[in-house]
């Protein structure tokens, strides 16, 4: 006797919507998402989409009409609610383009709850399509199959940043002049956290000297070699999550 397939399938196409999703709720997906499901996917109906609101979790949905400008689902059974993601901030001095478009994309894969990108004295940009970054950590959520995406803020100062810090969340800096080593830092920390990370030729003296002044921070090192910046981003990341996130309980 044959195996029953797997449902939902593995191979059914995943996307974040802007309605709260509830059992058998119809959803109209148009525009990019529509010619993505019906011309790259080529859905049908009777087929399954998984779909995510950011709030309820996810959900696998029957398609029920693939028109030529829209696809109507309706969603038929509850599979995950939204995750827990650890309380930890990306502050991320802008970079390139291309560069920072890679940040965004692989702090949502490695699991941020948030990305809060900042200006410097030597940032080669001091701006940020946000419609552009919402796309970039949507789609890279769809990947991964993350059910909660990363909250991203508009771009501010450093020392905005730095006189508005919450109280109760360490800022984790990764100094090219040395700190402490990551690893051991992030192994004993409590409580709210974030990493603060340079642009292309790193902070300033004032800058560096008005971070380390500051009540909440904690230099770091990321090791013995000068890191581009969106390599320390992730790096970092990478480390905390091994050390303090949820890479520990993984299965």
């Amino acid at each position: 006797m044959p195996a029953t397939p797997a449902w939902p399938p593995k191979s059914a196409p995943r996307l974040f919507v802007d309605s709260l999703l509830s059992e058998g709720a119809e959803v109209r997906i148009e525009g990019n998402q529509a010619h993505y499901l019906g011309k790259v996917m080529r859905i049908s109906p009777g087929d399954t989409v998984i779909l995510c609101d950011n709030e309820t979790g996810e959900w696998a949905a029957e398609v029920i009409d693939a028109a030529k400008r829209h696809i109507t689902l309706t969603a038929r059974q509850h599979l995950r609610e939204r995750e827990e993601v650890p309380d930890f901030w990306l502050c991320a001095a802008l970079l390139k383009k291309d560069r920072f478009d890679m940040v965004l994309e692989k702090a949502t894969e490695l699991g941020v709850a948030a990305i809060h990108p900042i200006v410097t004295r030597r940032c080669v940009a001091d701006k940020l399509n946000s419609e552009r970054a919402s796309a970039i950590v949507t789609e890279a959520a769809e990947q991964c199959a993350r059910t909660a995406l990363p909250a991203v803020a508009e771009p501010r100062k450093l020392d905005a940043l730095l006189r508005d810090w919450p109280e109760d969340r360490i800022l984790f800096f990764a100094d090219e002049e040395g700190g402490e080593p990551a690893a051991d830092a992030f192994c004993y920390a409590e409580g709210p956290a974030a990493l603060l990370t340079g642009p292309e030729g790193g902070f300033d003296d004032e800058e560096r000297a008005a971070i380390r002044a500051h009540p909440n921070a904690r230099p770091i090192s990321l090791g013995p070699r000068i890191l581009r910046g969106e390599t320390a981003a992730l790096a970092g990341i990478s480390v905390w999550m091994a050390e303090a996130g949820d890479w520990i309980d993984a299965e």
